[in-house]
């Protein structure tokens, strides 16, 4: 639906090799590679390709672009998403970074994804009582965020998509970790359980279990690796504070962008515009635990954030956290082209939560989200443009409604040697 409008029929052009984030090349052995080889005992096999040239992960990957992850219309992401649902699993592993449970899947066609098994129904809440940085992190969350993701035209989230797992044939019985092995337990109910080693609720009392083996999670595609495509993570400016009492100087001083503005990377080009459109983006959600964020090292302050782990979204259809919004109220900033999605995606006939229950069916694991959920998504992005209706009665629109793609023109060097100079 959201589609057939204008606003999503606007392409960028490029053809510059710097604005495409990975290149495929097949080189040839050198004779000094031989040599070492040779020098190692080791013998240098002349092999096919293993991999499928065509395959959709990989074209994935080559789409990546200093705009966006994929481009719109993308036939290849459409091809992915069905790829995953369906591709055969030939081993597991737990993913050694995170607090929850999560299982890195490999692919027979060479195929990576990241599996988030199911800890919540459709309509369970979050308990008032909960810390945002202990909540459980829902798989029903990363689908519906990276459909929302695209609703908005931002594509920063990976593919990813609903799949039923069997826990016993796909998991237990491909993964040769011995630690992975021995979580694997039978339940009172004659269902297939296993937990993980994490800092949290990886204990048997959180394990998953299947019905009696098949467990509904979300699956999102892997980026390229990082030897290949570097990326680096920063602490963003609007961290929260990970202690029961402590507050963040954002939380109490109204004035804070001002000084976040004088500092690189946020004193030109797009950074700061983008941090705003992910605050955005978090509060549609309702996700508070957006503590860092990550970047492509190839594409620098140009380049998009990756709105990575979603899974603690829709967790409270009644509550809007306002102050997931501070970078927005706070800088009064916002791009042009996010500004007239979120006009268009306010009118009647391109209603958010319609565009999102059409777009949800396509899941196999429909129906994603509630219907509160849903309509909280319309009256959440109300309140967003009524902070920038204030931030325009304010300042008026031209200091606030802002082109998209500024050149950064501050470098790093030149950021260090103006504080030096200070």
């Amino acid at each position: 639906m959201q589609r057939k409008h204008m606003l999503y029929t606007v392409n960028i052009l490029f053809n510059s090799s710097s604005y495409i984030l990975i290149t495929l090349r097949c080189l040839p052995v050198s004779p000094y590679q031989h040599e070492a080889a040779a020098l190692a005992n080791i013998t240098v096999t002349k092999h096919e390709v293993t991999y499928d040239p065509d395959a959709s992960w990989l074209k994935f990957h080559l789409g990546i672009n200093r705009y966006a992850l994929y481009s719109r219309d993308d036939p290849t992401v459409l091809q992915l998403i069905k790829d995953m649902q369906s591709m055969t699993v030939i081993s597991a592993v737990v993913k050694p970074s995170g607090h929850h449970l999560k299982l890195a899947l490999k692919m027979r066609n060479l195929a990576k994804a990241m599996f988030k098994p199911m800890r919540q129904q459709r309509d369970e809440e979050t308990p008032e009582d909960v810390f945002y940085f202990v909540d459980l992190q829902r798989h029903n969350a990363e689908i519906a965020a990276f459909h929302l993701d695209r609703i908005l035209d931002f594509r920063r989230v990976p593919p990813v998509v609903g799949r039923l797992v069997n826990i016993t044939s796909e998991v237990l019985k491909v993964t040769q970790n011995e630690d992975l092995r021995a979580v694997f337990f039978t339940s009172p109910a004659n269902n297939t359980c296993f937990f993980a080693k994490c800092l949290y609720m990886c204990k048997t009392e959180y394990a998953a279990c299947g019905s009696p083996d098949l467990l509904e999670g979300s699956l999102s595609a892997y980026l390229p690796g990082l030897s290949i495509a570097p990326r680096i993570s920063i602490p963003s400016p609007w961290m929260r504070s990970y202690t029961f009492t402590g507050r963040e100087e954002w939380e109490v001083n109204p004035f804070y962008c001002d000084t976040i503005k004088q500092q690189y990377p946020y004193n030109s080009g797009n950074r700061l515009l983008n941090i705003i459109d992910m605050s955005i983006f978090d509060f549609l959600i309702g996700n508070m635990d957006r503590h860092h964020y990550e970047i492509f090292t190839k594409f620098g302050d140009e380049g998009f954030l990756l709105h990575l782990d979603n899974a603690r979204g829709f967790g409270k259809h009644a509550k809007d956290e306002l102050s997931i919004l501070s970078p927005l109220s706070q800088c009064c900033m916002i791009k042009q082209s996010t500004l007239l999605r979120l006009q268009l995606l306010a009118q009647s006939e391109f209603r958010l939560s319609d565009v999102m229950r059409e777009s949800l069916q396509e899941d196999s694991l429909r129906p994603i989200l509630t219907e509160p959920h849903l309509l909280a998504l319309d009256r959440r992005l109300q309140k967003v443009l009524r902070v920038v209706h204030r931030c325009v009665r304010r300042l008026g629109k031209d200091e606030v409604i802002t082109k998209d793609f500024v050149k950064s023109t501050v470098t790093p060097k030149a950021a260090t040697d103006g504080t030096m100079q200070r």
